[in-house]
């Protein structure tokens, strides 16, 4: 009898192995945040035609973020714009032909071959290609991918019952999912965020929760922000991004903002690489810089060393849920903090949000509230999958402890400043400080004064004031945050608002002493 049944365990253990390896490599998919559906006013089993509408249905409404914002009256949209905000400026080329299917891809080979590489190289290329894929190659989870779209597509009649996907070509993406021939002229459009969504219903949702699921306590940041999905109102309601003259400077503002309307910046077209997405360089284009330098702060830090010592030997292609057990990855990535909530991995990334893009008192007075604690257990919970916990909570208090101290200096600075203001003594303000664009309102040390400047307005320690606010203490909050020594002590942040504090101090005394002076010069001159 157990020689009978050795024997069928022999005949089955083939396939035992592929089915658990299957299992192993299906990725621990994030749930859909409650909070969406409750915004939606959905029940969480609705289906997934239902929950793209809705979406989709928010997504375009200019009450709820949409559009061009509440400056648009202020500016015209450039070119480019079209390709940043598709679905506000987007107009297809003046060629009015009918086009087929097979006629788009043909065409493009020689008018722009390397989008047909691109696509060519794409999962949406390959279709056939992964489906044949063995249980133990990385990509095998995209079956299950795959079956969910055609699921997807089902719900929307986009697919007869039954019916699979072919391929998702050209003209799927830029005329309509399962169109056969259009019109080059009338039917062509330029993709935004939603045209994804429609088959990626999952992925879009999780975005599109960033929405709701930051709702700050003491009203820090306007609900939602900052966020992904909310990046491009928040660019052009910025005031003096609406009132700059010089339009094709402020596209590089919005070049970073396009999170919102398109999934391109993580996924570059047409490849759409989940494997390019997963490393820290999808990040880097957007997350560098003198105020949000998160890309160059991880790869200085220990973490960052190990990545760039052994990260070519990492399996890219596993999802982030496979990546240390299965994909030989050892340190993490901006990707597997960020987009790790609760043991899952998903497209929201500001449910651990705690100091926001940029530390403000506001929230270093409110860190002891429950929103704020709630985050920080969770955070405790990511950087324990490595870490001691001990270590990991000695760490974080070193964060947030070296931010508020920050922040102090920035607050030291803000009151000098403003009492010069208020007294009327920067250089120049009585007599040649014009007004800041409209809509902007004048202030010392306003943001406008890194992108506009007439007469006196900015002066020189407006400037250094609003580089303490908005530059230094954000570099100094990322040094910490993605444990990069030099980043928060010596070579930016600390040492740096150090700096422009004495500078704002110097000329808080100079100012102060000249205007004492002129007042006792007048005196004599009246003979008083």
């Amino acid at each position: 009898m157990m020689a009978a049944k050795l024997n069928f365990l022999n005949k089955i253990r083939p396939a035992l192995c592929v089915l658990f390896s299957a299992l192993l490599i299906t990725p621990a998919r994030a749930e859909i945040p409650d909070a969406l559906y409750t915004a939606l006013g959905l029940d969480k089993d609705v289906a997934p035609n239902v929950l793209y509408d809705a979406l989709v249905k928010r997504y375009r409404d200019p009450e709820q973020g949409a559009g061009e914002g509440a400056f648009a009256d202020l500016w015209e949209p450039i070119p480019f714009s079209a390709y940043m905000a598709p679905q506000n400026f987007y107009q297809g080329p003046d060629l009015d032909i009918e086009v087929s299917r097979t006629e788009c891809v043909e065409c493009h080979e020689s008018v722009t071959p390397g989008w047909v590489h691109s696509w060519e190289n794409s999962v949406h290329g390959n279709l056939d290609e992964i489906r044949g894929l063995d249980a133990s190659d990385s990509r095998h989870y995209k079956q299950e991918l795959i079956g969910q779209v055609e699921t997807n597509l089902h719900s929307m009649g986009l697919l007869e019952e039954g019916q699979r996907l072919n391929d998702v070509g050209c003209i799927d993406c830029h005329m309509g999912v399962g169109v056969e021939s259009g019109n080059h002229k009338t039917d062509l459009y330029m993709p935004d965020a939603a045209s994804c969504g429609q088959c990626h219903v999952q992925e879009f949702a999780e975005r599109e929760s960033e929405r709701d699921t930051l709702d700050w306590p003491q009203d820090q940041w306007p609900d939602g922000r900052p966020s992904h999905a909310l990046s491009y109102i928040a660019n052009v309601e910025t005031a003096i991004w609406a009132g700059m003259e010089q339009r094709e400077v402020a596209a590089g503002c919005t070049m970073c903002h396009t999170t919102q309307n398109t999934c391109n910046s993580c996924h570059t077209r047409h490849e759409f690489s989940a494997a390019e997405a997963r490393k820290p360089e999808a990040c880097s284009t957007c997350h560098n810089g003198v105020d949000h330098n998160e890309f160059e702060n991880f790869m200085l830090s220990k973490h960052g060393v190990i990545y760039n010592a052994s990260g070519d030997e990492w399996d890219w292609e596993l999802p982030l849920a496979q990546a240390f057990e299965q994909g030989g990855q050892t340190a993490p990535t901006c990707q597997t903090c960020h987009m790790e909530y609760e043991g899952e991995y998903g497209h929201n990334l500001v449910q651990k949000v705690r100091w926001g893009f940029n530390p403000m008192p506001e929230i270093a007075d409110n860190l002891d509230h429950p929103w704020f604690e709630e985050r920080k257990e969770s955070w405790v919970a990511t950087c324990t999958q490595c870490h001691s916990e001990s270590f990991a909570r000695s760490y974080l208090d070193v964060m947030d402890q070296g931010t508020i101290d920050g922040i102090e200096l920035v607050k030291e600075a803000k009151v000098i400043m403003q009492g010069l203001y208020d007294d009327g003594m920067l250089t120049g303000q009585t007599t040649n400080r014009p007004a800041p664009p409209a809509p902007d309102e004048d202030a010392p040390g306003g943001f406008f004064g890194f992108f506009a400047s007439q007469g006196n307005n900015p002066t020189a320690i407006d400037v250094e004031y609003a580089e303490m606010w908005e530059q230094h203490i954000m570099k100094h909050f990322k040094g910490l945050a993605h444990v990069n020594p030099g980043g928060f002590t010596y070579s930016n942040g600390w040492a740096k608002l150090i700096r422009s504090l004495a500078r704002i101090k110097d000329a808080d005394t100079t100012l102060r002493e000249k205007a004492d002076m002129l007042a006792r010069i007048k005196k004599l001159e009246e003979g008083n």
